[in-house]
């Protein structure tokens, strides 16, 4: 990858979490990522998931609300529209903290760039008390 700053597309696939999903939108474009492609790709929700994302349309590269085969579906929909160097996907009743993409960014443009990276998840309440942390360990090699 070149030293200039990578493009990052989010993948947000999203099914009925109206409750969740602006929440989750904000947390992408209020990081300030310079080079962002956001993909948000809605199942077809019966609930007011369109019209939350319809509010956002201008800061999102692409979206549509149709019925998918499920989350994975959506995600390889969303994939064979995406032109970043680097691929993300953050559910609909998740949120990056601030800062997230710039470190990703950073750390996938080191000099033994990795191929992918996973961070660690601070669980939160309805009310934002943090309810404790999942923290990420390095794969085992399946094969061996």
């Amino acid at each position: 990858m070149p030293d200039t700053t990578p493009r990052i597309t989010v993948i947000t696939p999203s099914l009925n979490q109206a409750d969740y999903l602006e929440r989750a939108i904000c947390s992408v474009i209020d990081q300030g990522y310079e080079n962002l492609e956001y993909i948000v790709i809605d199942g077809g929700s019966s609930d007011a998931s369109a019209d939350i994302i319809k509010l956002y349309e201008d800061d999102l590269t692409y979206w549509h609300s149709e019925p998918d085969a499920g989350p994975a579906d959506a995600i390889n929909r969303a994939i064979q529209r995406a032109t970043g160097d680097i691929i993300a996907v953050l559910n609909a009743d998740d949120l990056y903290l601030p800062g997230t993409l710039e470190r990703v960014a950073k750390r996938m443009t080191q000099p033994d760039e990795p191929t992918w990276v996973v961070g660690h998840c601070v669980r939160i309440g309805e009310l934002d008390e943090q309810l404790g942390q999942l923290n990420a360990t390095r794969p085992t090699d399946l094969a061996g």
